[in-house]
């Protein structure tokens, strides 16, 4: 993406939502650190409780839902912080915008972050926003990108510098899906794309303690599914390819690279790892 990363392990988005904390993050050890999802509009989220963990399979269900200050507030958070190091942006819709305006708040977030960002992360693949995800679909994503895609050329004119734009989207995609979504990301020349978000699956976790709530499922459960997707997309893109899910140990960190990611984000399996896990990825990523 014509970035240099110190090393290859990063700090997913959605732990810092409101870009509050970069400087504590960024002292255990990460590569680079990725703040948001963020909207246009402050929003609360989903009611409380959101958030529950399902310890006996090291995984997390959320629904949030883009709880956040709102891109103004945001931005001065991140204007607040003193590190200077790989920062990715999260942009996302606010959950009142209708479907058929949803472009308008990704344009609107890309503008606003654009100079602040090192790269900006389109995030499509949310469960937790009504509609979100049918931004996938082969149609939506097509203009969705276009509209991004050109809005980009004339934020790197005004500002005299390219700002890489990633795709971050869903572990539950099929083989069809995920080739329309790397036609659609080559055409459209998107710079990368994480895999994947978090899951509607249960599979892993039938049975437990909390399997049933409503959100996305993350950590271990979701390592093969999300795997599957980084490989796939690998088939079809030369682009960077950011591996996230189920990332417990650095073993797991190096079967993203083997399939085929450049890079790896960490947030469930801090939560159950601590930060030692951070420079055991970061061996484990480079070990050859």
């Amino acid at each position: 993406m014509g970035l240099e990363f110190p090393n290859p392990v990063g700090l997913a988005a959605g732990l810092d939502k409101d870009a509050a904390h970069i400087d504590g993050l960024a002292r255990l050890g990460f590569g680079f650190i990725e703040v948001g999802t963020v909207t246009p509009r402050p929003q609360p989220g989903n009611a409380k409780p959101r958030l529950f963990r399902l310890p006996e399979s090291e995984a997390l269900i959320n629904r949030f839902g883009f709880n956040n200050v709102g891109v103004d507030v945001f931005l001065q958070n991140v204007a607040r912080s003193r590190w200077r190091g790989v920062l990715g942006i999260n942009i996302g819709k606010n959950a009142t915008t209708p479907a058929e305006r949803a472009v308008e708040d990704y344009e609107h977030c890309l503008e606003k972050v654009y100079s602040a960002a090192s790269y900006v992360t389109i995030n499509i693949s949310s469960p937790n926003t009504a509609g979100l995800r049918a931004l996938q679909e082969k149609e939506a994503l097509d203009r969705l990108l276009e509209r991004l895609a050109a809005r980009r050329e004339a934020l790197s004119k005004a500002h005299g510098k390219r700002i890489p734009l990633v795709l971050k989207v869903a572990p539950d995609l099929d083989a069809g899906g995920i080739r329309a979504i790397a036609e659609s990301v080559q055409r459209h020349r998107i710079d990368g794309v994480i895999a994947t978000n978090t899951s509607t699956s249960r599979n892993g976790v039938e049975n437990l303690r909390h399997a049933n709530e409503a959100g996305g499922l993350s950590g271990t459960p979701i390592r093969e599914p999300a795997t599957t997707v980084l490989r796939e997309l690998k088939k079809h893109l030369q682009i960077c390819l950011i591996g996230a899910g189920g990332i417990l140990s650095g073993a797991d960190a190096a079967e993203k690279r083997a399939a085929g990611a450049s890079l790896v984000q960490l947030y469930t399996g801090l939560i159950y790892r601590g930060p030692e896990l951070v420079a055991e990825c970061v061996s484990a990523f480079r070990a050859k």
